[in-house]
């Protein structure tokens, strides 16, 4: 297998005191170079370890913790520059696509370029088989979920030329080799408005309608899914998500649906791509999902491109986690040579109130920061959530080690 080693393994403590408690985080560096600004965990190579992928290249995880990671490359592997352009990897995605039992990779390159999945060779020298998915994938958060019910995640994205958003189901393994299906949920739009355009910000998927379906939801509206997912085009709900007084909606990273105000309908957390703002917004008609009300989380830092909704403090009840994507337009973007910074955001939620939210600061994560896409996983199986990063500042993992 073609191979790279990494000789040094630096890892980087800090403690973050909580009310009652204290998390407590390190950091791993895998590699300092710019690789990719997506990631995906997996066991690779199916020695009980959870692995990491970022673009061109995976990294091995030690047999012993504390012990050295090892790169391997998967296809030729690029030099990108921070400052000087972009890397050909914006999001990664780990599934057996073919059902071997092995874990492939599907990298979303350049976006509005074709997308590949990439066939895990079981532990075979030699760089990866490519394959392509689809001509096109557009929107800078696509992503992999379950939008059918099935239990098989779908790739979600828009598509151009068609100008239409839509899904790629995992096909049977006698296709799976063969270019994707698209299932159109929308009908022909406006690029800059129904997210299909490469470069538009934000996606997102949830039960919006709470009807037990999968709906997908951009920041320009959302479309409702039917009984038959396949039977498109889905049913457009248009609304607003903007600041008060501008009457446009908000350039976005991901969209993540929560009744934050346990009301009993659905509210959308929201984070901001190129500016600066970590918002929710409230939703003031439950029965129409037609009208939000925005509400500030944080803007001390900007470029909050990608955000993940999961439980990392073990209360039962999920909370926010970005950080900035450091160089997201190469400086150009407003805040966009200050500190890079990591957060988690604790939620207290109490029925007919405004939650209460808690920045947390991940002080092991100054430095590294979000890319376009970035996973939290339990990388040790200790039953605590971790954070991979991959980006222009190189490839880390911020590892929860107490509370």
């Amino acid at each position: 297998m073609s191979r790279l080693v990494l000789t040094l393994t630096v890892v980087f403590t800090a403690t973050l005191a909580q009310a009652g408690d204290k998390v407590t985080w390190k950091r791993i560096e895998l590699d300092a170079a710019f690789r990719s600004e997506g990631v995906a965990v997996a066991d690779i190579n199916k020695d009980g370890k959870k692995d990491v992928f970022a673009g061109d290249v995976w990294y091995q995880a030690p047999s012993q913790d504390g012990g050295e990671w090892k790169m391997h490359a998967l296809r030729k592997v690029g030099n990108f520059v921070a400052g000087k352009g972009y890397s050909n990897s914006f999001g990664n995605f780990a599934h057996d696509v073919n059902g071997d039992g092995w874990d492939d990779l599907i990298l979303v390159g350049f976006p509005g370029a074709e997308f590949h999945w990439y066939e895990n060779p079981q532990n075979k020298p030699g760089h990866w088989k490519p394959h392509v998915i689809w001509h096109s994938i557009c929107n800078e958060s696509p992503d992999l979920a379950d939008i059918t019910g099935d239990g098989v995640p779908e790739m979600v994205f828009g598509s151009q030329p068609e100008s239409k958003m839509g899904f790629s189901p995992i096909p049977g393994k006698e296709r799976v080799a063969k270019k994707w299906d698209f299932v159109e949920i929308s009908e022909k739009g406006e690029p800059h408005k129904n997210g299909t355009f490469k470069y538009y910000h934000g996606l997102g998927n949830g039960d919006m309608n709470q009807d037990g379906r999968t709906d997908v939801l951009i920041p320009h509206g959302w479309w409702e899914a039917p009984k038959d997912r396949t039977a498109g085009p889905w049913k457009f709900h248009p609304y607003t998500l903007s600041k008060p007084g501008t009457g446009e909606s908000l350039k976005a990273g991901d969209l993540h649906l929560y009744d934050m105000d346990l009301d009993g309908d659905q509210d959308i957390i929201m984070s901001s791509a190129h500016t600066y703002g970590v918002w929710w917004f409230e939703n003031l008609d439950g029965k129409t999902n037609s009208k939000f009300k925005y509400h500030l989380i944080d803007e001390s830092y900007s470029q909050t491109h990608a955000m993940e909704f999961v439980d990392i403090n073990g209360d039962g009840t999920k909370d926010i986690v970005t950080g900035k994507r450091f160089f997201a337009h190469n400086g150009g973007d407003p805040g966009g040579k200050d500190p890079v910074l990591m957060y988690w955001y604790e939620i207290k939620r109490e029925r007919g109130k405004a939650p209460k939210i808690t920045a947390h600061e991940i002080v092991a994560g100054r430095g590294t920061g979000i890319g376009t896409q970035f996973m939290c996983a339990d990388m040790n199986s200790d039953g605590k959530m971790d954070i991979a990063l991959s980006n222009k500042k190189g490839v880390n993992l911020l590892i929860q080690t107490g509370k």
